[in-house]
């Protein structure tokens, strides 16, 4: 008999292990927030099982893809207690709930009141936690999952659908929110074993866990701007946001338009409502988070057949020890290229809802605690980070990115006090009160350097506030017709103050610099006189942009003291906080420029 090669049967190992995991790994979209690391050690080796301690007890140094927090929730405005009270007296429930379903805590606990950030509900420490600690291990059966990628199935929610088409190219959070949608209004249970996402595996065998207690935690009304009016809208005195709202409007109603009509008439599922879907979409948007791994946990599996396979071979002379040695090697390299190559090779990314882990609050700098997927235990982590300790009854932060108040008003429905990530986009140069601004500095601009810097691409685009109906609303959309950015880390965008220079130099400083927009870029490139202009010019264009506003920062900041007598919404609240915080970045960056 010819001998059999040992790299044919690993292969076919490989193909074993294949159909329920590959779905994950291909994806067309690139976006990505997630930093893969493995890490191997003696404690990594835990089982997910449900009522297992030893899996629940893997540590921070079991492996693990380390998440970016994309989002979270419980965040809310910062003076507003959590309004629903049944919600509050759910939180026993979720605690025992928790512990029966496999959920380990370590230290940390669901709380609500002080010292909660704004009295809502959070991650409160309830004993004093070391560094690099696990608080929070989820498995991962657990959590609600959907990825980018088109391949991946649902057959439980895609049956529901006449047209499952439609659900599979929705986008990531209304695939969530028809996800929940369905564990609420039809059928709570979620398969031990399996996500949301890859319910195609064998189930049958499968215990169910009821998600009710879960469920009745997530808030039931959000104050999110998409729900706003048009007047309260218009109060946070911001086009940008206006204009990134307008869009988000009109895309969870075009989606929810489509998914409703390719829905089975003879489904139950049939009766959604535009405001059930949009709980789902807030919830979705507010408590997910993503990262780019998109693979499968480890599965001991395919290894323990290969070991088989190996002895069987070499005991029965079919082949060399090198030839099962190469064998081996191929199901191990097939794996590392089926978990981690693929995935980023094709940017994979997924979305996960986590439970009790979504509870965590955000903090824009210094956060406390980091998100991980622990490879080989199959679940999610809650660690502290290595450089914090946490005191007890002292509030777990995480965050949630580097995120502009708009993002963080828009999706998570908070306003963050000095986010050093916030930025505010002005219009377009090309939009600035030309004559107040040479009247200004006491120059007239060149019309030769205005057609220069247009060719520079440095007079912008449309200003999106003229244009509300855009087709996209993620972060950084805001800013399609090319706005100039002032953020609160950095101020002034510097190739603007470049396109000042040009802009206010004589002809003498023309020439100077050869005539070139390039030769302008450096501090102190036209000289001292033109560097000053420059920047008083920079100065008077947003002092008329706060002169724009409805109102000014210190009749917002007098507001705002007297918001307790005031009986002011959290509409209205939220809107103030707003203003005021992209208000104070522009007086910040008008100091700055002072300063030179």
């Amino acid at each position: 008999m010819d001998k059999i090669s040992m790299q044919w049967m690993a292969l076919l190992v490989i193909l074993i292990n294949q159909d329920y995991s590959i779905t994950q790994a291909l994806s067309p979209h690139s976006s990505s927030s997630l930093n893969q690391r493995i890490q191997t050690s003696s404690s990594s080796s835990s089982s997910s099982s449900s009522s297992s301690s030893s899996s629940s007890s893997s540590s921070s140094s079991s492996s693990s893809s380390v998440f970016m927090v994309k989002k979270g929730f419980d965040n809310s405005f910062s003076t507003q207690p959590v309004k629903d009270k049944d919600r509050q007296k759910s939180m026993s429930a979720l605690q025992e709930w928790a512990r029966s379903v496999g959920i380990t805590q370590k230290g940390v606990q669901v709380a609500t009141g002080e010292p909660i950030i704004g009295g809502g509900l959070g991650l409160l420490a309830a004993s004093s936690i070391e560094s690099n600690k696990v608080m929070l291990q989820v498995p991962n059966y657990l959590t609600f999952t959907v990825s980018t990628s088109k391949l991946d199935a649902n057959p439980r929610v895609e049956a529901l659908f006449k047209n499952p088409k439609a659900y599979v190219d929705a986008p990531w959070w209304a695939k969530l929110s028809v996800d929940l949608n369905v564990c609420d209004q039809i059928d709570s249970r979620k398969s031990a074993g399996s996500t949301a996402s890859n319910e195609n595996e064998k189930q049958d065998s499968l215990e169910s866990v009821d998600m009710r207690p879960w469920l009745d935690s997530l808030p039931r009304s959000f104050d999110t701007p998409i729900r706003w009016t048009k007047e309260e809208r218009e109060a946070l005195q911001y086009p940008p946001i206006l204009s990134m709202i307008a869009a988000q409007e009109k895309k969870t109603r075009d989606t929810y338009n489509s998914l409703k009509e390719a829905i089975d008439p003879s489904s139950p599922f049939i009766n959604l409502s535009f405001e059930d879907f949009l709980w789902g979409c807030d919830c979705a948007r507010s408590r997910a988070f993503s990262g780019a791994y998109g693979g499968t946990a480890f599965d001991p599996k395919p290894y323990a057949l290969t070991l088989l396979l190996v002895a069987i071979y070499l005991g029965f002379g079919l082949g060399t020890v090198e030839q099962a040695s190469n064998g081996a090697a191929l199901v191990f390299c097939g794996t590392i290229l089926k978990d981690f190559v693929l995935p980023k090779l094709f940017k994979s990314k997924k979305y996960v809802i986590c439970p009790l882990i979504d509870m965590a609050n955000h903090k824009g700098t210094k956060e406390d605690a980091n998100v991980a997927f622990e490879y080989f235990a199959n679940s999610y982590s809650l660690s502290t980070k290595p450089d914090v300790t946490m005191d007890k009854n002292s509030e777990v932060f995480i965050s949630y990115g580097p995120r502009s108040n708009d993002a963080l008003l828009q999706q998570y429905g908070f306003v963050e006090c000095d986010n050093v990530h916030d930025v505010y986009i002005m219009p377009p140069l090309r939009e600035w009160d030309i004559g107040a601004l040479e009247e200004s500095c006491g120059r007239t601009f060149q019309p030769g350097r205005l057609e220069k810097l247009d060719r520079a691409g440095l007079l912008g685009g449309e200003s999106l506030r003229k244009n509300g109906d855009e087709d996209s609303f993620e972060e950084g959309i805001a800013n399609r017709g090319r706005g100039v950015v002032i953020s609160r880390a950095g101020g002034i965008d510097p190739a603007i103050l470049t396109a000042l220079r040009v802009l206010v130099s004589t002809n003498e400083e023309w020439d100077a610099v050869g005539q070139a927009v390039g030769n302008m870029v450096t501090e102190y490139s036209g000289g001292k006189e033109n560097e000053r202009i420059a920047r008083n010019v920079a100065k008077k264009a947003m002092e008329l942009e706060l002169m724009s506003k409805a109102t000014s920062l210190e009749q917002d900041e007098q507001t705002w003291k007297m918001r307790n007598s005031l009986s002011l919404s959290a509409q209205d609240m939220l809107a103030l906080q707003f203003r005021i915080e992209k208000k104070k970045l522009l007086k910040e960056a008008i100091f700055a420029l002072s300063l030179v």
